[in-house]
């Protein structure tokens, strides 16, 4: 329990229901849905589409999403990979034809088709109870009547004017006089608003086929992309069955890849067999830090799309590969430089916990890749598209090399936990790369040194950024913990701004309690009834 005299928040306690988002107005969405009758999936994407008005630089319905969903609170999961892929003229020979190296964030070839609306419609579909046009009129409103700019909103659109002049279409929606909206300032997406409006009435249809689909890619396509009316057309996602992991006698799920959800189960099963000491003692943060060095070589050399590439899942959580890394860790200090490569720096993801009266339990996430994504906007529809293109090599031979109709490899990932059969907690942490080891950090938090779901998630984090030398650390860790990583041999840098976010919701079976934390690095919170 924190020190009540101390500045920060509590953990949030009700019987009814509960939704942890990372916007107030999501969360409270969220509830109005469930008091309305839905269930927590219904929820869900209610409280998604919201963010998507109201926070969107992080997500957006031209993005991407996954979803882990227990019905009834079931360990039988539900598990939905609502991510997008290239277009069919997409090959690799054509890159390499135009002299294209590398995929860069403000062009079209770093836009997949969006699959966010389409498993928006398919889930509601199969597990939900209310109607679409219910579950997104909370959204329409905020789009189309205004809502005010929040805290870390107003930061993170100052962040990206640059980028944003790049693009007139998105200028006009998200600059005046030459500025971004300054915080409790008042905005609107209008051409958003009848986006959302059309896809309420009409279903994924309208957004996939048609005038707002033409929209898309008319713009694509002026801009040179290869996508075409069929790509969108023709988009879909599909059900998966979760990989898994035991860690502290808790079963922990992921969406298997091309998602990096198990990089997060190879370190919970690397980070097992560490000694639990103090939670923020240099020996612990250091064992971690060599673990996601590591870890992270694995992410880069093997996840990737598995309909067209071999990713060896059953090695990669494998108890001997976690010793074989566990051993190759010096205890005394950081390894030998590994191999430099590439990996696109974001933090604009979306991902929130809700659960229902019923205890059907939903963990959620969604996508734009990097801050307003691929800061292109289509003109007429008002939809932002994102840049998880960026994300493939141009390399053959590579499991994540770009190839036509091919999901890349993708960084958001929801996360559940189960014991004995039961869903315990939904979970989920933002921040792109940082995801995998994010989850690692909360759990450990958690299940090894008993910080409550608040605490875990308020905690000083770090990261050893993939592909550099470069281990972040935010400004709320004691200066000596820093000195004694970088005796340890670590390049110890200050954080740019805060790392990550997360959304977590516990259930107490026994007592018919839920507990909730939302992370402060957001605007957000947790609430219930």
């Amino acid at each position: 329990m924190r020190n009540l005299e101390a500045p920060g928040r509590s953990p949030v306690h009700a019987t009814q229901g509960m939704a942890a988002t990372s916007h107030p107005l999501s969360t409270n969405a969220a509830l109005d849905i469930l008091k309305l009758g839905g269930n927590a999936l219904d929820a869900a994407i209610a409280a998604c589409a919201v963010q998507c008005v109201v926070e969107p630089h992080s997500t957006g319905i031209g993005g991407d999403c996954f979803c882990l969903y227990a019905p009834g609170g079931s360990a039988d999961l539900v598990a939905y990979n609502g991510s997008g892929q290239t277009p069919a003229a997409a090959t690799l020979q054509w890159y390499q034809s135009q002299g294209i190296e590398s995929i860069e964030r403000q062009s079209p070839h770093s836009v997949t088709v969006p699959g966010a609306v389409n498993a928006w419609a398919q889930l509601n579909r199969d597990h939900g109870v209310l109607s679409l046009a219910q579950i997104l009129a909370p959204a329409i409103t905020y789009a189309r009547d205004g809502y005010p700019i929040s805290s870390r909103v107003s930061v993170d659109f100052a962040a990206q004017i640059g980028l944003l002049r790049n693009d007139k279409n998105a200028a006009s929606v998200f600059m005046i006089d030459g500025r971004t909206p300054a915080v409790g300032s008042f905005h609107r997406q209008p051409a958003l608003a009848k986006t959302l409006a059309a896809i309420a009435e009409h279903g994924a249809e309208a957004f996939y086929q048609g005038a707002i689909a033409n929209d898309m890619v008319e713009y694509l396509q002026s801009l040179g992309g290869l996508h075409t009316a069929e790509d969108f057309a023709n988009v879909s996602g599909e059900y998966v069955t979760p990989i898994t992991s035991t860690f502290r006698d808790y079963d922990v799920f992921q969406i298997p890849p091309n998602g990096q959800g198990v990089i997060a189960l190879q370190l919970l099963n690397i980070v097992n067999q560490f000694p639990v000491d103090e939670p923020l003692s240099v020996e612990r943060l250091h064992l971690e830090i060599e673990a996601g060095r590591l870890a992270y070589q694995d992410r880069y050399l093997y996840v990737a799309d598995q309909r067209q590439a071999d990713v060896p899942v059953d090695w990669l959580l494998s108890p001997e590969h976690a010793k074989e890394i566990r051993d190759s860790i010096n205890s005394d200090h950081r390894t030998e430089t590994l191999p430099q490569y590439t990996s696109p720096q974001q933090q604009s993801t979306v991902c929130l916990s809700v659960v229902d009266k019923d205890r059907n339990v939903c963990s959620f996430i969604n996508s734009i890749f990097h801050s307003f994504g691929s800061v292109q906007m289509a003109p007429q529809s008002g939809v932002m598209l994102h840049n998880r293109g960026e994300s493939f090599v141009i390399e053959p031979g590579h499991p994540n090399c770009i190839a036509a109709g091919k999901r890349p490899m993708h960084t958001i990932i929801p996360g559940m936990v189960a014991k004995q059969g039961r869903a315990v907690m939904p979970f989920g942490v933002m921040g792109g790369d940082y995801q995998s080891y994010g989850h690692m950090q909360f759990l450990t938090r958690m299940f090894d040194y008993g910080m409550d779901i608040q605490e875990a998630q308020d905690a000083p984090r770090l990261f050893p950024v993939p592909g550099t030398e470069t281990v972040e650390y935010e400004s709320t860790f004691d200066e000596s913990i820093i000195a004694g990583l970088r005796n340890k041999g670590h390049n110890m840098v200050p954080a740019e701004r805060p790392i990550g976010g997360s959304q977590a919701i516990w259930i107490d079976w026994d007592n018919n309690v839920l507990t909730g934390g939302s992370d402060p690095r957001k605007d957000g919170c947790a609430m219930g009834y």
